[in-house]
């Protein structure tokens, strides 16, 4: 190991197959699960039904809802298989979720700057904003609303990766079995914050995904 963040590497070799993790959750759950009415499939459903209210009240649009519960699902299955040895963390790259963001963000902003032009130059200029201000707050509103995919994306990729280097951190220094003791402790508080921030940050994307679609 060359660097600290050669652990975080996806190209391990010739045909590296890290990359296939993102789609791995296929193939471990079973046919069944989809078909069988059964009690993970019922909390499965109560909790996309919460959900979905929560979306509609944020985005009238129809359509919207599936799109931001199907971002949901993908990022929080994907963090939640970092979490198992020996398997890639493909949501700590910032190409797997710029990939998300950024197409989402231009698709909403040429239909709203094609359909709706008139409300998306609304949200240029706060209401109330004095008229010596307004020049300044279009260029803050545009340069903002230029950042949001980016943003969005490194929210994401720093606090997967930051969970995961701390760990990489106290398994290279547990050389005598005090350490190895204590590391195991903290490696159980940590793995339980994972799993935390694993769920959270998979509520954020979609949350502030629709919060920036409900402007339009």
């Amino acid at each position: 190991m060359t660097n600290l963040f050669s652990v975080f590497d996806p190209c391990t070799g010739f045909l590296s197959m890290n990359w296939l993790s993102t789609i791995i959750f296929m193939m471990i759950l079973p046919y069944k699960y989809w078909f069988t009415p059964n009690k993970i499939n019922l909390m499965f459903s109560m909790v996309m039904k919460t959900l979905q209210k929560e979306i509609s009240m944020l985005m009238p649009y129809q359509g919207t809802t599936l799109i931001m519960l199907t971002l949901l699902l993908f990022v929080l299955v994907n963090n939640l298989m970092g979490l198992l040895p020996y398997v890639f963390t493909s949501s700590s790259h910032l190409i797997y979720s710029l990939s998300m963001a950024l197409p989402l963000w231009m698709a909403l902003m040429i239909y709203g700057w094609t359909n709706k032009y008139n409300s998306m130059f609304s949200h240029l200029v706060p209401t109330g904003t004095p008229a010596m201000l307004m020049p300044f707050m279009v260029m803050i509103e545009t340069v903002s609303n230029i950042i949001r995919p980016g943003s969005l994306s490194v929210r994401l990729t720093a606090n997967m990766i930051a969970g995961h280097l701390l760990m990489s951190l106290l398994g290279n220094n547990t050389s005598t079995m005090f350490l190895m003791i204590s590391a195991m402790i903290v490696y159980v508080g940590l793995m339980l914050f994972e799993l935390a921030v694993a769920m959270i940050q998979s509520y954020v994307f979609m949350t502030l995904g629709t919060l920036y679609s409900s402007e339009i």
